[in-house]
């Protein structure tokens, strides 16, 4: 007897493409540019320490710092690889090239960059003809993706950005006083940045980061500051909101009190943008080791409603007030999921939202936990219930009673215990099919007059079970299985985040 049909393959509208995980073959790198001039050995020193000024004291630009990155602790061994072969490509061809973004703030931080952008002085198609795979992509924003080893590097060019950055100004901007034109051209793009945090540039070459924004300092208050008026910021791009989110969420940074204001008071803003991007917003959220966070953070600020109503409404009915600090069912599901992820080591988004769609199915009926524990253990072993069942009740670790969703424990027969686990089962399907349902998820957001309307849904892809399944042997996740959809790997790592909410490891 098995469960069959329940592969977790439900996925949004988008296909998760990670950029550790692209899967060019790998090539040669051209001329000169092979030669890795960014190499030397990693700089010791765990801790942030004040920024020596390069620029001087008294400078008349005292706003504006340009900072030693040694002395903040960056080594350039800390940049990837790839991304190291694209800087080098374009320096060695006497281009001017930097660090942009929130690789920067990473690097400050010590953590693990998600994916490194680079800007430089060359234009997009002198960055087509130094590489040998290597093409423009977009229109309103074009950047060069560089194909290099089997990583995708993103390269934009100062000249791109001085053009974008000028449509819509209704003012000009002029050079500060005592500035040179490099300074100025970077600090006109800096100023483009959503985030002062993400508005650092970083020139491994000459071991500098520019700080015109203040980005250093609010990286030390660990704050979340928008560059412009949070009002103005927001209204120019909505998306930016579900940023400041994701952000504060894995940094575990707060917000300032501008940003928070305009974050909850222009929420709605965010039902503005393509719903595909959306659903890419959520993915970073959910699938990089943040979700719990994220999830605190959408309900504090009255988003989860706008994206997730049917998790919205079990916060409800369970009492979870905005700035709760308990937890519940749903973010214990969530902070074990994160424990196993990290930027570099995402998930498909099928996991995540088979997560949702199992615990929205305990929420409407409670089960045994033996049942669940059963469940959990037929997903990752391929369906194979009589062994699940075997396994379960063989556990000799008591299950977590705080949770509304586990029922008390019954001494429940084979057969019982089987047909649970299959009505369990038919559960999750059943509400992965309400979670991709128009009318479902609109019903859903009608218990909340302030949003409106939304078709924000998942789209179902159904999958029969798979032929001649092997159940994953160890503990050892394959990330990069994991973040392409392997239903072995996405099963796995289901079942183990489920076992371990139920029966946590510190409870004997």
């Amino acid at each position: 007897m098995a469960v069959s049909g329940l592969c977790f393959a439900c996925k949004p509208h988008f296909s998760l493409r990670p950029p550790l995980f692209y899967c060019f073959r790998k090539i040669r790198f051209c001329s000169v540019a092979a030669i890795e001039t960014l190499d030397e050995p990693v700089i010791q020193g765990a801790h942030f320490s004040p920024a020596k000024n390069v620029s001087g004291e008294g400078s008349k630009l005292s706003r504006w710092k340009k900072l030693n990155s040694q002395d903040l602790g960056i080594s350039t061994s800390n940049i990837s690889k790839p991304t190291r072969k694209v800087l080098n490509g374009l320096k060695t061809k006497g281009y001017e090239v930097y660090l942009v973004g929130g690789c920067v703030r990473d690097l400050i931080l010590k953590r693990t960059p998600k994916d490194f952008d680079i800007i430089t002085t060359a234009e997009l198609r002198e960055v087509v003809k130094a590489f040998s795979r290597c093409a423009i992509i977009g229109r309103r924003f074009p950047i060069c993706h560089v194909h290099m080893d089997d990583a995708i590097v993103e390269v934009s060019s100062f000249s791109t950005s001085a053009r974008n950055f000028g449509r819509g100004l209704t003012y000009e901007l002029e050079r500060p006083a005592g500035s040179d034109k490099k300074d100025f051209v970077r600090w006109r793009n800096c100023l483009q940045r959503d985030f002062t945090i993400n508005g650092l540039m970083f020139d491994p070459f000459a071991r500098i980061i520019y700080d015109y924004i203040g980005g250093i300092e609010d990286i030390k208050k660990a704050k979340v500051r928008t560059v412009i008026p949070a009002s103005t910021s927001f209204q120019e791009d909505g998306a930016r909101i579900l940023r400041a989110i994701r952000i504060a969420a894995r940094l575990g940074f707060s917000f300032s009190r501008e940003t928070a204001h305009f974050v909850k008071n222009l929420s709605c803003l965010i039902l503005r943008l393509d719903k595909s991007r959306l659903l890419m917003e959520m993915n970073y959220m959910m699938a990089y080791g943040s979700a719990e966070a994220s999830l605190r953070l959408l309900w504090k600020f009255g988003l989860l409603e706008l994206l997730l109503p049917i998790q919205a409404a079990y916060f409800v009915r369970t009492g979870f007030r905005r700035r709760d600090k308990r937890s519940n069912m749903l973010l214990s599901l969530f902070s074990k999921l994160d424990r196993l992820l990290a930027p570099n080591r995402p998930c498909h988004s099928s996991l995540w939202v088979g997560i949702l769609a199992f615990h929205e199915a305990l929420s409407n009926k409670p089960r045994d936990p033996l049942v669940v524990a059963a469940f959990s253990l037929a997903v990752h072993n391929g369906g194979d219930i009589p062994e699940a069942i075997n396994i379960a009740k063989n556990i000799n670790k008591s299950h977590d009673s705080s949770f509304h969703e586990l029922s008390e424990p019954q001494n429940l027969e084979n057969l019982t215990l089987v047909n649970e686990v299959m009505s369990l089962a038919a559960s999750v399907k059943s509400t992965l099919s309400e979670m991709t349902d128009e009318h479902f998820v609109s019903q859903a957001m009608s218990a909340y007059p302030q949003a409106p309307f939304s078709d924000l849904v998942f789209q179902c892809v159904t999958m029969g079970a798979e032929k001649g399944f092997v159940a994953k042997q160890g503990s050892r996740i394959d990330y990069e299985l994991l973040a392409l959809g392997s239903l072995r790997e996405t099963r796995h790592t289901f079942a183990r985040v489920v076992f371990d909410t139920v029966y946590p490891l510190d409870r004997t």
